[in-house]
């Protein structure tokens, strides 16, 4: 459909300092734990990217003013108040960004690509500051739809966007029923992560093993085995080791927590606890 701009380009040097940059991401650890505390309530895995949510709901978040600012604020750790927020996030996306250009010497770089969308519906009257924030901090277009009239053909436009932007990896974001006819604007932001190890694992040494689930039953499962020297700490109750990917630009942190204390750390973690580690 049709896209709905500014004028303006994006700021490719946000005036965003190092401490600011470090605030955000302070109040983003912080909403990732909060979150994570408010959802591990329910049954099963957990998997989900709390930047994801942050960005998207920053971009809404300029959008909003008085209470509804303050508590959008309050609740996502936005310390920096309107302006900065919007300048740090760019800053920090096109951190990011400049990292998955970093060059590999052998293999295939990886790739990270976060992509930010917006969705109103078509005639509604946005304000041009609103449109103008959007584009300057976030890289991001609004385009439009027509939920009034279709609001089902709205939904499968923005789920192929979503599909199209994560190489088909997620199929079918918005379940039947969640785009009405009293839908005004969505705001989609796609993830897309793929990198190889710094140091691979060896086909060969993959051995089927039992995993111990936290009901005390064990299921069978493929164990990849190598041994070579990683980052890594404990303490009382944890054990954590970090795992570069090719390009020693973006790691995985893995944190296990000792047999019989899963629940009291899971309990106890803070954002405090997640940065020391």
């Amino acid at each position: 459909g049709d896209v709905v701009t500014s004028e303006l380009t994006r700021e490719l040097n946000p005036d965003a300092s190092a401490e600011q940059l470090a605030t955000l991401v302070e109040g983003n650890t912080d909403f990732a734990v909060d979150l994570y505390q408010a959802l591990s309530t329910e049954d099963g895995n957990l998997f989900y990217s709390p930047h994801s949510i942050s960005t998207a709901l920053a971009m809404t978040y300029g959008g909003a003013r008085t209470t509804t600012a303050d508590e959008m604020a309050a609740v996502m750790h936005y310390d920096l108040g309107q302006d900065s927020t919007h300048e740090a996030f760019n800053a920090l996306d096109l951190a990011l960004e400049s990292r998955s250009e970093m060059p590999v010497e052998d293999g295939d770089p990886f790739q990270l690509n976060v992509v930010n969308a917006l969705w109103g519906q078509a005639d509604f009257p946005f304000s041009t500051e609103y449109l103008d924030l959007l584009a300057l901090h976030y890289g991001a277009g609004m385009r439009l739809l027509d939920y009034l009239e279709d609001p089902e053909a709205a939904r499968e436009t923005i789920n192929a966007w979503v599909e199209d932007q994560t190489e088909d990896r997620i199929k079918d974001l918005l379940p039947e029923g969640s785009i009405t006819r009293d839908t005004r604007l969505v705001l989609t932001n796609a993830i897309y992560f793929n990198a190889s190890w710094e140091l691979p694992f060896e086909e060969e040494l993959t051995t089927t093993g039992d995993f111990a689930r936290l009901d005390g039953t064990t299921v069978s499962a493929d164990m990849m085995a190598q041994s070579e020297g990683f980052g890594y700490t404990a303490g009382e109750d944890f054990q954590a080791m970090e795992m570069l990917y090719k390009g020693r630009a973006l790691s995985m942190v893995i944190i296990a927590p000792t047999e019989g204390q899963f629940e009291s750390f899971e309990a106890g973690l803070t954002a405090e606890g997640l940065t020391t580690i």
